[in-house]
């Protein structure tokens, strides 16, 4: 496959209904973006092609510079994919919690790796590519998730108008109630702007998780010391929802009884959109399934 015909093929994900006898009891109704569908796996795909391309148009790669960031390991998988695709030298910082599938799925495309103390967080992992950066801007350039404008956009023009066209297909209008959680930011932040300008009532809940052992690809907002992301724009956001892992672990089983394979930040969504319908939310709500459960058989999460 061409790097043109793998970028084309990001986007256009399903847009399904989540069955769950518990929305009906409430009035509500559930639907979610199995991002899945993406080449690389997950929602990152999204993002990540549109920074590398942006990049790459304005010269930020020339003379041979790595792309260099920090990922827990999807974004990274999607990194490594395009990189690859498209002749794009690239180098992650990873800390060791992330699952094994993703670790393996990144060195298959050739990236290199450079992983942290799983104990440090997210945070140590992001601080260690800045410090990288910083000492060799002439072997890297940061393209930092975390606060690249292109992120956002990404979900603001691609997975915000596809909800909104999805819904539309099926006669049905902006949705009243958006379940996200904050990685980057740029999923809550994107698809927070894009949906708001639709429904102004829209009400927008945070899934947050727990500090240790967490949630992989969630950030735990508020505590001392938390890197905040500079793209997230904490005003979207209306409520916030603790979640566990075993709350997420749950919801993923539960899931996959209905046919949904998928990850655990997904299982967190859908937990924490039980939780707002059971709490009054009527109408539509939506949120996003992430990733494939696949990538989590080595950690436990399917028994």
């Amino acid at each position: 496959m061409s790097a043109a015909a793998l970028l084309a093929a990001v986007g256009n994900t399903p847009l399904v209904e989540i069955p769950l006898a518990d929305l009906g009891a409430s009035g509500a109704r559930l639907f979610a973006k199995l991002e899945s569908g993406n080449p690389g796996g997950s929602i990152k795909d999204r993002p990540v092609a549109r920074m590398l391309l942006a990049a790459r148009a304005a010269g930020q790669l020339a003379g041979g510079r790595r792309v260099l960031d920090s990922s827990s390991g999807n974004a990274g998988i999607s990194y490594a994919l395009f990189g690859a695709a498209l002749g794009i030298p690239v180098t992650l910082v990873v800390p060791g919690n992330a699952s094994a599938e993703r670790l393996a799925r990144i060195r298959a495309h050739g990236a290199e790796l450079v992983i942290t103390d799983p104990l440090e967080g997210y945070d140590h992992a992001l601080r260690t590519a800045h410090r990288l950066a910083g000492e060799q801007p002439e072997r890297y350039w940061l393209c930092d998730q975390y606060a690249n404008e292109e992120n956002w956009r990404a979900h603001y023009d691609g997975t915000g108008g596809e909800i909104l066209a999805q819904l539309a297909e099926r006669g049905l209008g902006p949705p009243d109630a958006l379940v996200a959680g904050v990685g980057t930011g740029g999923t809550l932040t994107g698809l927070g702007r894009r949906l708001r300008e639709a429904n102004p009532q829209l009400l927008i809940a945070a899934a947050i998780p727990e500090t240790f052992p967490g949630i992989e690809g969630l950030k735990p907002l508020g505590h001392p010391g938390d890197i905040v992301p500079p793209l997230l724009d904490q005003r979207l956001i209306d409520r916030r929802y603790p979640v566990t892992l075993e709350q997420a672990v749950a919801m993923c089983r539960r899931l996959a009884g209905l046919g949904l394979y998928v990850g655990l930040s997904s299982g967190a969504f859908v937990d924490v959109a039980l939780r707002l319908a059971g709490a009054g939310a009527r109408g539509l709500l939506v949120t996003v399934l992430s990733d494939t459960g696949e990538r989590y058989v080595s950690t436990g999460l399917w028994g």
